[in-house]
């Protein structure tokens, strides 16, 4: 089941119903579906399909989606590192970000925004199969995968081009760590432990 961090709350959620409401205040929708349904979660892309029809059409009824398929990365993936660096950033999408996982586990960092305008304290979902999340259009965010590197999910869409990455341009995400990539990250409370500055001895011998 997923998991919310705030690090800067030095707090955790994990109670189904607290988290829920949770991510629900933040406009944000999750659900928790039966991932026993598949005989494996390496099943084919149209195995995967077809075994949450019901739950994809109720969720295009809903939301207006056309397009439903299957997104798969591991570490193997060609071009992973260019592919995550795109969306481990902040940014934004023209539409929501509707997301399945089957397999693996990733973060979402959510930055909300109050109805103010102004924005609220950052917070983390980590995710694991069996969870769905509807992340909103204009929601400030950024993704990253957890140390195996893996993930596959379902994912619906009204148009694929909404998915393209909006860049906020702050380096807000600079300030937290991907929680889920193990005690390391986790001892320094969600956030990026500080880099200790370099000194150079300019009077040393130069090698060269």
């Amino acid at each position: 089941m997923a998991k919310i961090t705030i690090p800067e709350e030095h707090r955790e959620i994990i109670d189904l119903a607290e988290l829920t409401d949770y991510l629900r205040g933040a406009g944000i929708t999750y659900e928790r579906w039966n991932s026993g349904r598949l005989d494996s979660p390496d099943a084919t892309n149209e195995e995967i399909l077809a075994a949450y029809a019901p739950e994809i059409d109720a969720l295009k009824e809903a939301g207006g989606y056309v397009t439903a398929d299957v997104i798969n990365v591991h570490p193997d993936t060609p071009g992973l590192d260019a592919m995550l660096e795109k969306f481990n950033k902040e940014h934004t999408h023209s539409e929501d970000e509707v997301r399945y996982i089957v397999k693996g586990r990733g973060t979402f960092h959510i930055r909300p925004k109050n109805e103010d305008g102004s924005f609220g304290t950052v917070f983390a979902i980590e995710m694991e199969a069996g969870d769905l999340i509807n992340v909103p259009a204009g929601t400030h965010h950024w993704f990253d995968l957890c140390s195996e590197r893996t993930i596959r999910a379902i994912r619906l869409f009204l148009d694929m081009s909404g998915w393209a990455p909006h860049y906020t341009g702050s380096d807000i995400h600079e300030r937290f760590a991907p929680v889920c990539w193990g005690p390391a990250y986790l001892a320094a409370g969600g956030l990026r432990p500080a880099v200790e500055p370099i000194t150079l001895n300019l009077n040393a011998a130069n090698p060269g």
